[in-house]
């Protein structure tokens, strides 16, 4: 592999001329690409002129605050359902069961206010087109609600789990000085539908009525899915992703992204992909440098993992998620929730291959489908107690191999990624919701006035994109109540 060459520091730069200059610069710029004339997108607030009944929000992550704050700024003072707890009493919970095993299956890392992305890396880049600025006011509303201001300019922002808990505990103070009131601990099981169209929900034995329901359940409410299904909701299994967790040392990752001058940087990121030529693709998913493997469970008897970075991103390990498109071969696309009949099967092989502890096993030892009987030249980072297994078990062979197949390939991207003592850790199998619920172009399900939102719906992917998400529906709320 050639030595890298030196880095450069790339920067944007908007800087105000006067007129005659600007013209002057501009004429004689005219074909390089890196000048042109600065057009700053500004969001515009969507303004309710209706009164209406108050919106109901189901779930508390980035599409359903959002949404909410929206509602909020409208004076239309919506009504909040988060089935597990507010972050502050939800971390605790969490930090319970990394220690002792002991799960709350409605306060995880996948279940409480902030949703699951609150306990990821809490990465803010997104692939989502912005033409309106709804990007920029995502970032700017995590900023103004105590995130750093660099996310505003920096090429990949990222706030880090410990940063992102406080922020979201902001948004939800100023959403309830608004108006706002949150309901935590308080699932909805039902809803109230009279003639194709919404009427409100049921938490708690009590029913709470409103013809506005943005649901923004995140990908792991599976009760929720069924019973949506139950009730005739419009709704598609979809393709995703499942595989493993890799942890490297952060130093090999650094040093092979940046050359001999790494550590003057932060700890360096990657993004692998490669076609294979039985169809499938494989890729590195949720990249967390300087970050740990948490034990990301939901469900009893059932083990996910998942990566976290704190802001400072500096623990010893780099880990990303190798993950392997599945589909049709792996379950029946014409049953909507059959995608989390799969999750579900190999969620109970990884929690029984070590009784409950997080299976690891040494990148050659999953080769050879051998037990590893410890670890290499670095050991793991994670949250969450962990034992040797045999990760081959979790898949099928076809699986396995593709992963086999795509490491030799990232080997050749990334000097020692395919190293014997990389570290995998199972089963990562919660990349994207295995269902999506349709809307029409006016957000709205086959259910009048339910509004589909954010990534559990099937609609984001990640942090900001769920945040914009949940704008792009809080809009369509209010151009419906305001015709």
């Amino acid at each position: 592999m050639p030595e890298k060459a030196k880095f450069v520091f790339v920067y944007s730069v908007a800087v105000e001329l006067d007129k005659s200059l600007e013209a002057k610069i501009l004429k004689k710029s005219a074909k390089d690409n890196n000048v042109n004339t600065y057009k700053p997108k500004v969001y515009s607030i969507p303004k309710n002129y209706a009164s209406a009944s108050r919106p109901i929000v189901v779930g508390a992550g980035p599409a359903g605050l959002f949404a909410a704050y929206i509602f909020a700024l409208n004076n239309m003072a919506p009504i909040i359902f988060e089935r597990g707890k507010k972050v502050e009493d939800r971390t605790k919970d969490i930090l319970e069961f990394w220690e002792t095993g002991v799960l709350n299956t409605a306060s995880n890392v996948q279940f409480g206010e902030g949703g699951a992305g609150t306990f990821s890396d809490g990465k803010l880049n997104t692939l989502v087109n912005d033409k309106l600025g709804r990007n920029q006011f995502v970032l700017e509303t995590f900023v103004k609600f105590g995130a750093p201001s660099n996310i505003l300019y920096d090429n990949k922002p990222h706030i880090g789990t410990d940063i992102l808990k406080q922020v979201i505990s902001n948004m939800r103070n100023e959403i309830i000085s608004l108006g706002g009131e949150f309901h935590f601990d308080s699932q909805v099981q039902d809803f109230i539908i009279e003639g194709d169209a919404i009427k409100g929900v049921i938490s708690k034995e009590e029913s709470y009525y409103s013809n506005s329901v943005v649901l923004a359940i995140g990908h792991s409410a599976r009760d929720t899915f069924k019973t949506l299904y139950d009730l005739g909701f419009d709704m598609e299994a979809k393709d995703f992703a499942v595989g493993f967790r890799i942890e490297h040392p952060q130093v090999m990752i650094s040093e092979s992204m940046y050359g001999p001058e790494f550590k003057r940087l932060e700890p360096a990121a990657y993004k692998l992909a490669h076609n294979l030529d039985n169809g499938r693709g494989v890729y590195s998913f949720c990249m967390c440098p300087g970050g740990f493997v948490v034990n990301s469970s939901s469900e009893e008897n059932r083990l996910v993992v998942n990566g976290m970075s704190y802001s400072k991103r500096d623990s010893h390990n780099a880990n990303s998620a190798i993950v392997v498109s599945v589909g049709a071969k792996e379950f029946d696309k014409s049953n909507p929730l059959s995608g989390i009949e799969f999750q579900r099967q190999i969620e109970s092989k990884a929690f029984s291959l070590c009784s409950g502890k997080i299976p690891q096993q040494l990148y050659g030892d999953f080769k050879e489908k051998r037990i590893s009987n410890g670890y290499g030249d670095f050991s793991s980072e994670t949250k969450g107690k962990t034992a040797f297994g045999l990760l081959s078990e979790i898949f099928s062979q076809e699986i396995n191999q593709s992963i086999i197949d795509a490491m030799g390939h990232f080997g050749t991207k990334i000097k020692g990624f395919d190293r014997y003592d990389a570290i995998l850790s199972g089963v990562e199998s919660r990349t994207s919701s295995p269902v999506r619920i349709n809307r029409n172009e006016q957000f709205q399900s086959n259910i009048a006035g339910l509004y589909p939102c954010g990534e559990g719906a099937g609609f984001a992917g990640g942090i900001t994109s769920a945040a914009m998400d949940g704008l792009k529906v809080a809009e369509a709320v209010i151009a419906n109540l305001n015709t």
